[in-house]
């Protein structure tokens, strides 16, 4: 086997494995660092990362496997990019506007948009305002979807701990939506 065929097969891995997360992995890179440009550089280089990587996949959840390179890119850019005294908040807006959007949307009144608009940004605000390991794990549970084992790979802790800090998340989100009534 020559050169060739290897970069071949790994770009074809690559394509097969991770493309079809990336919009996965935009969204858990935004919602870890609140700011769509620091985002877009995390995932590009956790792209990066997963295909060099790639011949060390060996199978099972893909989605789960590159959101955890995703986790620890994210983790280290900011380390590396960010002062720790520097807090950017940007809402998930985006996120939602995408969740949001259905067959229904050009039904809805301009009313109905603007309440709709203001209660996205309260839930993106109070999910901003989460500690990040509950912003994480109610991210990769409630957006994404994951089970609870997968968010457990991906943040490598046990599953008793997902399960504490997504109820915890919950809870907080609970709380700080009530309150601002």
């Amino acid at each position: 086997m020559n050169d060739r065929t290897v970069a071949g097969d790994d770009k074809a891995r690559f394509a097969a494995v991770v493309l079809p997360h990336l919009a996965d992995a935009y969204t858990f890179a935004r919602a870890l660092t609140r700011n769509r440009a620091d985002a877009a550089d995390v995932v590009q280089e956790a792209s990066l990362r997963a295909f060099r990587a790639i011949f060390s996949y060996a199978g099972g959840n893909a989605r789960a496997w590159f959101l955890t390179i995703v986790r620890n890119t994210a983790y280290s850019w900011m380390a590396k990019n960010r002062s720790p005294m520097l807090v950017g908040v940007e809402d998930l807006e985006a996120v939602e506007r995408t969740q949001s959007a259905g067959a229904h949307a050009q039904d809805e009144t301009p009313e109905a948009a603007l309440i709709a608009k203001a209660d996205a940004a309260r839930l993106d605000a109070a999910i901003a305002g989460l500690p990040v390991p509950f912003r994480e794990t109610l991210v990769l549970r409630d957006i994404h979807g994951l089970d609870y084992r997968e968010i457990a790979r991906v943040t490598d802790v046990p599953v008793g701990t997902v399960m504490s800090r997504l109820a915890r998340a919950r809870r907080r989100l609970i709380v700080a939506l009530g309150s601002k009534e």
